[in-house]
């Protein structure tokens, strides 16, 4: 073990939000001398061995990151570059398809990566769950502290200035839970947002469908098919008998009167009247004179 690291003994460790965890009571080793685990006496909650990985070594305190922030960065690191490399190996391969045999093995590689890298996903998702419920938990016992404090004070049970320090004390923890969601729901933002970036977009599914389509039609297949459907003669319905008589019309039509019918019923007229008026005129020239 370094001077450095022999260092660390007897300081106090606190976590990334300032809370305090306990002090470095002593560490274990390996064969080459590093260090493996540090001990940290917890006070009533006892001993805890924390590996040396998650501890950050200050001037005068040690920090303690937790286990589920440090896979949550090494998962980010891994898949950023697992995507990285299948995105270029993709380019690789439509620059240049000769190489796709080549490619194939690699390619198969970095999907098998990929698969266990959803699976550490999926775990450390359900630790953020976990830690998520504890902290809602012991927001939910801070806040009855408090309100129990409030009544005290209101009923003379304690004095102003140990409210004071009651609502201080709470506060800063319930701040520091604050702190501790805000961060994880920022790196689950960022799994969700990479996991999105990897998968492949709704419109190239539909583009992909489309295509399918089209090259269906143009099969001999698709063309018959085509055919059947979009070459049927059209037929029509016929229109529904309908099954009440018909009502008979009872008024008579009015005659039709022509013009050349009026024209020679006036001229039959006008050869009567001349007849009568010769006929008269014969019989005034026969009558004898007196």
């Amino acid at each position: 073990m370094s001077e450095n690291d022999a260092s660390i003994i007897g300081r106090q460790v606190k976590d990334m939000y300032g809370s305090l965890v306990g002090k470095v009571l002593g560490t274990l080793t390996g064969i080459d001398g590093s260090v493996q685990t540090v001990g940290v006496d917890c006070g009533s909650e006892g001993l805890k061995q924390i590996r040396y990985e998650q501890l950050v070594l200050q001037e005068d305190v040690v920090i303690y990151i937790p286990k589920w922030r440090l896979q949550a960065q090494k998962f980010l690191r891994e898949k950023e570059l697992t995507i990285r490399r299948i995105n270029a190996l993709a380019d690789i391969v439509s620059e240049n398809g000769e190489m796709q045999g080549d490619a194939e093995s690699i390619q198969n590689k970095y999907k098998s990566e990929l698969t266990s890298l959803n699976q550490i996903e999926s775990n450390i998702k359900s630790e953020f769950l976990i830690r998520l419920g504890e902290i809602e938990d012991q927001e939910k016992v801070i806040k009855e502290i408090l309100f129990d404090a409030k009544v005290q004070i209101k009923s003379e049970e304690i004095t102003e200035s140990t409210f004071d320090a009651i609502q201080k004390h709470t506060n800063n923890m319930l701040e520091r839970f604050s702190h501790e969601k805000t961060e994880i729901n920022k790196i689950q933002k960022r799994i969700d947002d990479l996991s999105l970036e990897h998968s492949e977009p709704v419109e190239d599914t539909k583009y992909h469908i489309q295509q399918s389509a089209e090259t269906y039609l143009d099969s001999p297949i698709g063309n018959q098919v085509q055919s059947q459907t979009f070459d049927q003669p059209t037929t029509t319905l016929p229109e529904p008998e309908s099954t009440l008589p018909e009502p008979e019309s009872t008024l008579p039509e009015p005659p039709m009167e022509c013009a050349d019918s009026h024209t020679d019923t006036s001229n039959h007229s006008g050869a009567s009247s001349q007849s009568d008026e010769s006929d008269w005129l014969s019989r005034m020239q026969s009558e004898p004179q007196d």
